[in-house]
C-alpha cells in the first residue's frame, strides 16, 4: 500500500508524488532550494571562467551566402561587437520534413534576438545547405532570424554543424571565443528547462525517476511526430514545430538516406 510521509494512505496517489500538507511541502522545497542556489552559483563561476577563455583569430572576410548573395562573415555582426551563431545541420536535397529535428527544435526556440541585440549581441544561423534549399526552408518555417549558407567554408565559420558558437569583433578583426554542442545547446531551448521543473520531467529513459513513474522513452523522443502527434523517427514524421506551419501535410518519406538523433 502506498502511503504519504504522514502515514495517511487515503490521500496517496499511485505513481505520483506523496501528498503532504503545505508546511511539510515547504520544508522539502526549502531543502532543495539550498542545492538549487549552489547550482546557480557554480553556473555563475563557470560562466566567469568561460569569459576568461582565450580566443582564436580568423579571417572575417570569408564569404557566406545569404538572401543578398555572398557577403563577408563580418556582416553577421550587424555592426555589433559580439555574435552568437547556431550552426544548423543540413541534409542535401531532403524535403522539409527530412531536415534535422534537433536543429529545428533549437532554431524554433529563438525566433528573434531583440534581447541579445539590446546588449550589443547579434544572432545568426548558418548551415552547410545550398542557399536555394536553405531559403525555401526558412520561408516554410517562418524564421525571422538571419540565415546564411556556409557551404564549402572551413574554419570557425564552417566546419561541423550542431554547435552554438560565440564570436568577438574588434574593428575588422574577428575572433572565435566559445563553442558548445550536445546538451550544451539546451540553453536555447527553454521548453527543456520547463520540463525539468515538472513532476514527470522530460519523460526520457536516462532520467532518475522514482519507482513506478511513467516509463521514459528514448532521448529526444518528442522532437519528431506524425500527423496525429505520435512521436516517431520514421518516414511519416516531421520535426514537431513543422506541424504548426501552413502546408505541413502528412508525409511518407524523410527524403534522405538514414537519419540520426
Amino acid at each position: 500500500m502506498t502511503t504519504t510521509p504522514d502515514g495517511d494512505p487515503s490521500t496517496a496517489l499511485p505513481d505520483r508524488p506523496p501528498v503532504v500538507d503545505l508546511a511539510t511541502w515547504q520544508s522539502a522545497r526549502d531543502e532543495l532550494l539550498v542545492r538549487e542556489k549552489a547550482h546557480t552559483r557554480e553556473g555563475d563561476a563557470i560562466a566567469a571562467a568561460r569569459r576568461r577563455l582565450p580566443m582564436v583569430e580568423f579571417d572575417g572576410t570569408v564569404e557566406v551566402v545569404g538572401p543578398d548573395g555572398p557577403v563577408p562573415f563580418l556582416d553577421l555582426f550587424q555592426g555589433r561587437d559580439e555574435l552568437v551563431v547556431y550552426q544548423h545541420m543540413w541534409y542535401d536535397g531532403a524535403p522539409h520534413q527530412g531536415q534535422c529535428e534537433g536543429c529545428t527544435t533549437t532554431a524554433w526556440h529563438l525566433k528573434d534576438a531583440v534581447y541579445l541585440n539590446a546588449r550589443g549581441v547579434s544572432f545568426a544561423i548558418v548551415t552547410t545547405g545550398p542557399w536555394d534549399e536553405v531559403a525555401s526552408y526558412v520561408e516554410f518555417m517562418g524564421y525571422t532570424q538571419p540565415w546564411y549558407s556556409v557551404r564549402g567554408v572551413d574554419g570557425p565559420v564552417g566546419g561541423d554543424m550542431g554547435y552554438l558558437t560565440c564570436f568577438l569583433r574588434d574593428g575588422d578583426r574577428t575572433f572565435l571565443t566559445y563553442s558548445t554542442t550536445g546538451r550544451g545547446n539546451e540553453r536555447v531551448s527553454g521548453s527543456l528547462g520547463l520540463l525539468d521543473m515538472t513532476p514527470y520531467g522530460r519523460g526520457e529513459t536516462w532520467e532518475d525517476n522514482p519507482e513506478g513513474w511513467p516509463k521514459g522513452r528514448g532521448a529526444c523522443w518528442t522532437w519528431r511526430s506524425d500527423a496525429e502527434g505520435n512521436p516517431t523517427w520514421g518516414p511519416t514524421g516531421r520535426p514537431v514545430p513543422q506541424w504548426t506551419r501552413p502546408g505541413a501535410t502528412p508525409v511518407q518519406t524523410l527524403g534522405r538516406r538514414g537519419h540520426h538523433h
